[in-house]
C-alpha cells in the first residue's frame, strides 16, 4: 500500500514520539524491575506526556502496552509482576504507538546487568541483521531481497533465523500489506514502491529456528532453549533508498557491513 507524502509525515511523527519511549528506556536501570513495572511506566509516557495511544493494547485481545521477551521467548512475551529481570538476562521490549490515527512500530534487545558473551554477540548480531535488512531497501528491489541480506549475514555469524513471523506494512492498521520475510530468496516478492512503509524486525536464534508455543498462551519460545534476540525499524521506501521513521535519537545507521 502506497502512502502519500503527508502521511508518511504523520507516521514519522509517530515514529518519533516511540523513539522518545525508547530514548527513555535506554536510560532506565532494568535488572530488578518486573516487565510489568516497565508496561506501566511506557503506558504512562505514552498516554500522558506524548498525548499519543498505545496501539498494542487491547488488539488480539492483548492487555498491555509491550511485549517482554525474556531470553529464549522469541517474541509476544506478556509483561507480569512475576517476572523481576536480572542481572545476565537479555529482554527484548517491543511497542507501538499510534498517534493522529497512525501508528508507528519498534523493538529493541536489552542486556540487563552483566551479561555473558555470546549472549552480547547475539544481541549485536541481531542489531546488525536489521541493518542488513534495511540496506536492501529501495525502489525496484523485492522483498526477498531484504529477507537474503538478513539470513546471509544472520548465517554467516552462526545464527538462524525465525520464519513463521515476518515484518509487515503499517499505516492506520497495524498489519497491513507487504510482508517482510525475514528468510527468503533475492528477486522474489513484492516489487518495492517509493511510499512504501512497512517493519523490518528479524528474530535470531542461538541455535536452531525452531520455535514452540504453549497452548492459549502468548509467549513463543525457541524450541531447543537457546537464547533469541530482535530489533525492529519501521521504515519508509524513498526515491533513493529507506527512511527509518523510528530511529532513536542519537542512533547512527549502521552500513551493511561486518
Amino acid at each position: 500500500m502506497i502512502k502519500r507524502p503527508d502521511e508518511i509525515e504523520r507516521l514519522a511523527r509517530a515514529g518519533a514520539l516511540l523513539a522518545q519511549v525508547f530514548a527513555r528506556l535506554d536510560t532506565l536501570p532494568l535488572e530488578g524491575r518486573s516487565t510489568m513495572q516497565i508496561n506501566d511506566l511506557v503506558e504512562r509516557m505514552i498516554v500522558d506526556e506524548l498525548q499519543a495511544r498505545p496501539a498494542s493494547k487491547g488488539q488480539y485481545g492483548f492487555g498491555y502496552v509491550l511485549n517482554a521477551s525474556i531470553d529464549d521467548v522469541v517474541c509476544h512475551g506478556v509483561p507480569s509482576n512475576a517476572d523481576v529481570l536480572r542481572s545476565g538476562q537479555i529482554v527484548n521490549l517491543d511497542i507501538t504507538l499510534e498517534k493522529d490515527g497512525y501508528i508507528a512500530d519498534s523493538s529493541t534487545t536489552y542486556l540487563v546487568g552483566d551479561v555473558a558473551y555470546p549472549a552480547r554477540r547475539l544481541v549485536s548480531a541481531a542489531y546488525r541483521a536489521l541493518w542488513h535488512g534495511i540496506a536492501a531497501v529501495r525502489p525496484g528491489a523485492r522483498t526477498g531481497d531484504i529477507g537474503h541480506a538478513i539470513t546471509r549475514y544472520a548465517r554467516a555469524q552462526g545464527y538462524s533465523v525465525v520464519r513463521e513471523y515476518c515484518g509487515h506494512g503499517i499505516g492506520r492498521q497495524m498489519h497491513e500489506d507487504p510482508q517482510i520475510l525475514h528468510d527468503a530468496r533475492p528477486g522474489t516478492g513484492p516489487l518495492l514502491a517509493e511510499g512504501m512503509v512497512f517493519t523490518i524486525e528479524p528474530m535470531l536464534n542461538q541455535g536452531k529456528r525452531a520455535i514452540r508455543t504453549a497452548p492459549d498462551t502468548w509467549p513463543v519460545y525457541t524450541r531447543d532453549g537457546t537464547l533469541s534476540a530482535q530489533f525492529e525499524h519501521t521504515v519508509a521506501v524513498t526515491r533513493t533508498g529507506a527512511r527509518v521513521l523510528t530511529l532513536r535519537p542519537g542512533e547512527t545507521p549502521l552500513a551493511a557491513t561486518g
